[in-house]
């Protein structure tokens, strides 16, 4: 009886942390994509340029390329659950002054949430190889659907709530508050009961910084990240300059995000049976180079061609990109030395899209110059790819 009791105190422990992984994940990318189909309403009641626009998904990147060594130094002295937990008072702190009036505001509150975004990133994972040991593969499939369908519905639902409920976009933004606020209170039993899980020290400097292999994973990282900031941040606005309503532009964002799913799932399996994955990362590349050429050239239907396309290929790029960090390397902490190298450089770089296509935009004040430099993007990719694909290991190189 006793040990009945215990196993279904352990199944229930596992299910409520579950839900507590869920729920995080919910808040992790919403907050941001949730932006793109409210900027014309921001710009309009703000004075916002395109290029101030832009640095409203550039701020949360710049958190994401320099505080992951922040995220694991906490990790180590207050444990991973109490610096989740801290994080999500943050992130809590950042969406509530977000919404309040005033440029100054709307961009402390987008540095604070880009910073809790930072900490959940690099934790997150850690987290999970933790507590779900002989799960990882399901809870990560978890994890990453949760966190993408979220973002998807943020975009989609963003005109919908601002308008359709009357509510404006400070509201829209403030919803999103409510979900960390409940996030907060599932996660306050795993900070008051902490665990001894913590992210082990670092070593010494890793060679990686030589190694031109690295540095091909590297930046395909982060050119996939930028492409995929540039059209969150402008898929929306774009729509509607060529003729789609405010909400309905909200949807073809939607509608790329939703299509990324299937083979962001699919493709690490796909991967990792192979010698290499250069006809996976070609094909990647290659979807995401038609993508753009349909939103250069089309208009109605072609649009939503165009989302699929793109959609498809950055689901593709993203997941093998991931996946990169642990096919490219022999050992855990090589493949966590990587991820880190290529999450803070990768980010960085992803960073300046979004801005520098706004200002590409402000300039001539059409979109193709900005598409242009997406397909000049899509053939860095393409080099950089097809040699981070190649079946060798970080140290050899």
């Amino acid at each position: 009886m006793k040990q009945k009791m215990m196993t279904a105190g352990m199944a229930s422990a596992s299910v409520f942390m579950v839900a507590a992984v869920v729920i995080l994940a919910a808040n992790l990318r919403a907050p941001l994509t949730m932006v793109g189909p409210l900027v014309p309403e921001l710009q309009r009641e703000l004075g916002l340029s395109h290029a101030a626009a832009g640095a409203l998904t550039t701020i949360p990147l710049l958190a994401f390329a320099f505080l992951a060594p922040v995220a694991a130094a906490f990790a180590r002295r207050f444990g991973i659950e109490r610096t989740l937990f801290g994080s999500l008072v943050v992130l809590l702190a950042g969406e509530l002054i977000r919404p309040l009036s005033g440029e100054f505001s709307l961009f402390l509150g987008t540095a604070l949430i880009g910073a809790a975004i930072a900490v959940d990133n690099v934790l997150m994972p850690a987290l999970i190889k933790d507590t779900f040991s002989e799960r990882v593969g399901l809870m990560m499939g978890v994890y990453t659907v949760t966190m993408n369908m979220s973002a998807a519905f943020a975009s989609g639902f963003a005109v919908p709530l601002a308008d359709g409920w009357g509510i404006g976009w400070q509201g829209a933004f403030r919803f999103w508050a409510l979900v960390a606020a409940l996030s907060l209170v599932v996660w306050l039993p795993q900070a008051w009961r902490q665990k001894s899980s913590g992210v082990p020290a670092g070593s010494r400097r890793s060679s990686l910084w030589r190694s031109a292999l690295a540095w091909q994973v590297t930046l395909f990282m982060g050119l996939q990240s930028l492409f995929f900031y540039c059209i969150v941040t402008w898929l929306p606005e774009l729509g509607q300059s060529k003729g789609l309503a405010a909400d309905t532009a909200g949807w073809l964002l939607f509608f790329f995000q939703f299509a990324q799913l299937p083979m962001m799932f699919v493709s690490p399996m796909l991967a990792e049976r192979m010698d290499n994955q250069k006809v996976l990362i070609g094909s990647a590349v290659l979807l995401m180079a038609f993508g753009t050429i349909a939103f250069l050239a089309g208009q109605g239907w072609l649009l939503w061609v165009g989302a699929l396309f793109a959609g498809i290929g950055a689901g593709m790029a993203f997941s093998l990109a991931m996946m990169l960090f642990t096919l490219r390397t022999r050992r855990p902490l090589e493949a966590a030395q990587l991820s880190a190298m290529a999450q803070s450089v990768g980010y960085l770089l992803a960073a300046a899209g979004p801005p520098l296509f706004g200002v590409l935009y402000d300039a001539a004040r059409r979109f193709t110059a900005p598409l242009g430099m997406l397909l000049a993007v899509c053939a860095a990719m393409m080099a950089f790819g097809l040699g981070a694909a190649r079946n060798q290991y970080v140290e050899e190189d």
